[in-house]
């Protein structure tokens, strides 16, 4: 593949200057009306040592204003970043709408220079390539433009160009001896460097291979790259919103239908309407005294866990869901009492702020993922894209629907990593949310936890329960179960839950410790 890229191209320098000149003007515009449009935009340079992409992004980021870009430097994996999965250091580095991010070497690094250096073991590759493609393909279904540049050069430049810096002490730095093993074992890095190429290029995030010999060729073929890939996007966003337009005028002419938001896409729906709610058990219980010799001994148990967890570096995720009232705090507080407040942090997630929105919807939980050996409780979660943004309308029908598939990726991609993951349902019946709503109303140190809000998603109950039993159905995993917690008897659910937290604690503890023998 790469060994038929001709790398003898070349540019004359007056053919040069005047494109330069052409193209960079019409790149500052662009960024401009990318801004305005609240287009993110990402740029990835990979390729081969000394291929010159610390010049290509200087020569690039010269015409553009720099409030509205990052550069972020292929630097090695920070100790906070290692004990974390993967793709946490990248997924909290992409842009907000209408902001530009170039990484100067990025993902890639775990299929390539991880790889080459026994890093990233031959059998993870596959995953880990699985992991990319899905990463990218989530950004730009969300409408984040990704233009990936792979800067390539021969062994014989490379050889030449690493003496060149190390000949001069301003520049020596530069180069290291896995700089020159990779040259050293051209063929083999090569080779890697294909499939990579090959295994990623993808129609939402393609490869463009950049002859890089001649660096004054490369920045322009750089730059009629973005200027292109910019100028379709925009001719893209304005073609969408010139139809949504179209689409709500046709609308307005028509008479008003009513509309269940839970129904949209109803075959698809109706295919997975099991009705998983309607038959849980709602009547176990357990008396006080029961409750509180079991609730006693699992708290000191869970105590001397998390520090079995924290020495054998096992990350933990909880995710709480459920009806309003149905308990999610009370399991949190009972959950966290004889855990170490060093190890653990708890996320209440409620409506997204003004930084939030212009990002990602799973960017802010990917921002609190936990360290290796760390726990984190999510009180509501990402799982509100399917339920009360797909029920309200805060996302279009198309999003809430592939949310399913991201979803499942992103936990298997935290799976991998070592994490345990739970994601608890807590359900109460109707009658016993309105028996609670009363109470906190009528308590007035409880006041404060009703609000206009939770009686206006009681009268959306039956719509509320569609979504859940699609949501519990396509996304309860192996991997990452839903646990139904059967929550009319706050004293049973708080004791499930910290039964079931335990034993997956006990299972993971076993299985790293077999695997260390």
């Amino acid at each position: 593949m790469l060994e038929k890229v001709d790398l003898s191209k070349k540019i004359g320098k007056k053919e040069f200057k005047e494109e330069l000149e052409k193209k960079s003007e019409r790149l500052a515009l662009l960024q401009r009306q990318c801004r305005q449009a609240g287009i993110p935009i990402m740029i990835v340079f990979e390729g081969f040592g000394a291929a010159g992409k610390g010049t290509q992004i200087n020569r690039l980021i010269q015409p553009m204003d720099p409030r509205g870009f990052v550069v972020h430097a292929g630097s090695k994996v920070t100790e906070e970043e290692r004990y974390r999965p993967f793709l946490y250091r990248y997924w909290t580095k992409t842009p907000a709408k209408g902001r530009m991010v170039i990484f100067e070497r990025s993902w890639y690094r775990s299929v390539l220079s991880d790889r080459f250096d026994g890093i990233t073991k031959e059998e993870d590759v596959d995953n880990a390539i699985r992991d990319i493609r899905s990463f990218e393909r989530q950004l730009t279904d969300d409408g984040t433009v990704i233009i990936k540049l792979f800067l390539y050069i021969s062994k014989e430049e490379q050889k030449k160009r690493f003496a060149a810096l190390e000949k001069s002490e301003e520049t020596r730095w530069r180069v290291n001896k896995e700089d020159w093993k990779r040259n050293k074992e051209y063929d083999r890095y090569l080779r890697m460097n294909e499939e990579m190429l090959e295994r990623t290029d993808d129609e939402y995030a393609p490869w463009t291979i950049i002859e890089a010999t001649d660096k004054d060729y490369a920045t322009i073929k750089i730059m009629r790259v973005i200027v292109a890939a910019l100028e379709a996007e925009l001719e893209k966003k304005r073609a969408a919103d010139e139809r949504k337009a179209a689409q709500k005028a046709a609308a307005a002419e028509k008479a008003p239908e009513a509309k269940d938001p839970a129904q949209t896409g109803k075959s698809k729906a109706a295919h997975y309407k099991n009705r998983v709610l309607s038959g849980v058990d709602l009547s176990k219980s357990l008396d006080k005294k029961e409750y509180k010799e079991k609730l006693e001994k699992l708290q000191k148990k869970i105590g001397r866990l998390h520090s079995e967890l924290y020495l054998l570096r096992i990350p933990v995720v909880l995710a709480f869901e459920g009806w309003d009232a149905g308990g999610k705090g009370g399991a949190i507080k009972r959950l966290t009492s004889h855990l170490d407040p060093r190890g653990y942090a708890v996320h209440p997630t409620s409506s997204p702020n003004d930084i939030e929105k212009v990002h990602h919807y799973l960017w802010r939980f990917w921002n609190n993922m936990p360290k290796a050996g760390h726990i984190a409780i999510f009180d509501r979660t990402w799982y509100g894209r399917v339920m009360v943004e797909r029920i309200e309308g805060f996302c279009t029908e198309e999003e809430w629907k592939r949310a399913y598939q991201e979803i499942n990726e992103m936990e298997e991609h935290i799976t991998s990593f070592g994490a345990i993951v739970l994601k608890f349902w807590l359900h109460i019946d109707k009658d016993e949310q309105e028996r609670r709503f009363k109470e906190r109303m009528e308590t007035p140190s409880k006041q404060w936890k009703i609000t206009d809000e939770d009686w206006r998603n009681r009268a959306k109950w039956d719509e509320y329960e569609t979504c859940v039993d699609e949501m519990l159905i396509r996304t309860s995993t192996t991997y990452a179960p839903w646990i139904i917690v059967e929550a009319n008897s706050k004293y049973y659910a708080r004791v499930k839950v910290l039964e079931t937290v335990v034993d997956a604690m006990e299972k993971k503890i076993a299985e790293v410790k077999a695997k260390k023998k």
